[in-house]
This record gives C-alpha cells, sequence and structure tokens, in this order.
C-alpha cells in the first residue's frame, strides 16, 4: 500500500467537481397557484368565504332569509288511533 496513490487520499482535492443542487420538486412554489374564481352570493352579492356557503351560492345571512320566508312549518298534532292488534 503506497501513500502515493491520490485516490486513496482523503485530504487531496476531488477529481470530480461540486454538483449542483438537485432541482425542485414540481409543486413546491415554483409555480404560482391558480387564483380562485370569486364566487358572490346570489341574493346581496357578497363575496363568499365559507366551503358551505360557496356551494349553495348564498352567504350564512341570506340563507337564513330564505329559511324565514319559506312555508310554516304545520303545527305537530297528535293523532288518536286505535292500537295495533297483537301489540
Amino acid at each position: 500500500m503506497t501513500t502515493d496513490d491520490p485516490t486513496n487520499d482523503p485530504t487531496a482535492p476531488s477529481a470530480t467537481p461540486p454538483t449542483a443542487p438537485p432541482a425542485a420538486l414540481p409543486g413546491l412554489g415554483e409555480e404560482p397557484l391558480p387564483a380562485r374564481r370569486r364566487v358572490t352570493c346570489r341574493m346581496c352579492g357578497r363575496p363568499l368565504r365559507g366551503r358551505e356557503a360557496r356551494l349553495w351560492g348564498l352567504g350564512d345571512e341570506c340563507r337564513a332569509k330564505l329559511a324565514v320566508r319559506g312555508a310554516p312549518k304545520p303545527p305537530a298534532h297528535d293523532v288518536e288511533q286505535d292500537t295495533l292488534p297483537g301489540i
């Protein structure tokens, strides 16, 4: 074993030039995200932010107004009936 061999010497400068850092993975901030389409309330025109509001196309306040405007629920009343046979 000789010490004159540069391949075995850890202090000798390397024969290969340093490599460039690897390319960034796609989707890690290279490209800007596409802008979300602005969704507005169908009743008042205000921008919608919540997921449920965007799905309905109505803001929370406007959905509450529509619920009040809807037909009233019929009053609850008990129905008198005969008992079922066998019970």
